[in-house]
Parts: structure tokens; C-alpha cells; sequence
């Protein structure tokens, strides 16, 4: 049986130096999303799935980067190849930026679909393709695509990938960069392409290091 009211309130109070343990919350990780940033899709965002492992270029480096590319190409009907395209996060910021045609080739099917759902969303059927494959098959003279040779090839391997220090002279002994065309690389910073033929600039945005080259005579 209680006690009066005063009772209750003396023997609700919690004594000195004693703690209290809160009700446990379950903890949800925040979700990433893919975001454009400027164009025709500017402010676009989508959610990235959480099983993802892909590792998207930050929005710091994207932004930087491309304020780089604006200084030798101009982005308006341009071809452009992404390849290890992740979230297409590279890819549809081409195409908002007014490219008439990008391809994007990435090997995990999941997230294919993804950037399939993506450019549906869009409604950039017109503009933009994913394709499921290994990069290394695609950038093979051999490659079966109707739209070589581009004028941006861009890539962003992951970190740990096997062969990503040969990647520039595939991408060059394939001709499927155009005369004067662009490719950039995005690496850890233990890499270094000065030496490297048709290397043009480094430039770093905190851990995220591109190397920029062009295909000049």
C-alpha cells in the first residue's frame, strides 16, 4: 500500500552519486547518399543502400575536381566512360553537367541496379547506360562499345585493387580516349603518376588524390 504523497516523492528520489541507467536504443547508422551537384540534376539526392561497399567520392572532392575539369573541357556534349561507377555518382554528374552520352561500367550487380533505378528516376535513358563487366575486359581494343572514343574517361578503383598502378596505359593502348581527351584517376596518395606518360596534374582534396593526364601528341 502506498504511503501520502509526500511519502512518494521522498522515496522517488534517486540518492546522491547514484546512477541511473536510461533505456537502451538501438543504434541505426545514418544513411550516405549520392548527391549532384550541379546541372540540369543539381540538388539531386539518393539514398545509398547500407549494404553497399562501394566508397563514393566525397561531395568536397567531386565539387573541387570538377571545378578543375571546367579549366580543359567543357562538359556540354562530350562522351564520357566511368568506369568502377560505385553509386554512378561520377557518371550522372557528366550527364547533368550536359554530356550527350555516358557509359558506366561496374561489376557488382547490385549496384548496377542502383544507378539503373537512378537514371530511371532521372529520366536520363537518353543520356546515360550502366553496364555490368570488369573494367579491365572493357578497356580492351576488343570492347564492343559504339561510342568510343570518349572525350572523359574518368576512374575511381577501389584502393586495394591489384593492377590499379597500370591503369593509365590500358586506358591509353585501348584508343578509347579520343585526341586531346581527358582521364582521370582517383588513387590513395601512396601513388604517384608524375613519371607516367600523358600525366598532366596531381591534386589532392584532403585523402582524396586524383592524377589528371591527356591524350596530347
Amino acid at each position: 500500500t502506498f504511503g501520502n504523497a509526500s511519502d512518494m516523492e521522498i522515496n522517488t528520489k534517486v540518492p546522491h552519486n547514484t546512477f541511473v541507467l536510461t533505456p537502451f536504443h538501438s543504434f541505426t547508422p545514418k544513411k550516405e547518399s549520392m548527391r549532384i551537384i550541379t546541372g540540369k540534376y543539381k540538388g539531386r539526392h539518393f539514398d545509398i543502400p547500407r549494404t553497399f561497399k562501394a566508397r563514393p567520392t566525397t561531395d568536397f572532392a567531386k565539387e573541387n575536381i570538377f571545378n578543375v575539369l571546367n579549366g580543359y573541357i567543357d562538359f556540354d556534349g562530350i562522351t564520357a566512360l566511368d568506369l568502377f561507377a560505385g553509386t554512378g555518382s561520377i557518371g550522372l554528374e557528366f550527364a547533368s553537367r550536359g554530356a550527350e552520352w555516358v557509359d558506366m561500367v561496374e561489376k557488382q550487380p547490385k549496384q548496377v541496379a542502383f544507378i539503373q533505378s537512378v537514371i530511371k528516376t532521372l529520366q536520363a535513358e537518353d543520356e546515360a547506360a550502366v553496364h555490368v563487366g570488369n573494367v579491365f575486359k572493357w578497356i580492351t581494343p576488343q570492347t564492343d562499345s559504339t561510342t568510343a572514343p570518349y572525350d572523359l574517361i574518368f576512374a575511381d578503383p577501389p584502393y586495394a585493387l591489384e593492377g590499379l598502378v597500370k591503369l593509365p596505359q590500358l586506358v591509353f593502348s585501348s584508343e578509347l580516349l579520343a585526341p586531346e581527351g581527358l582521364f582521370i584517376l582517383e588513387h590513395p596518395e601512396t601513388y604517384d603518376f608524375s613519371k607516367t606518360p600523358f600525366f598532366v596534374k596531381h591534386k589532392r582534396y584532403s585523402a582524396v588524390n586524383f592524377s589528371i593526364f591527356q591524350n596530347l601528341p
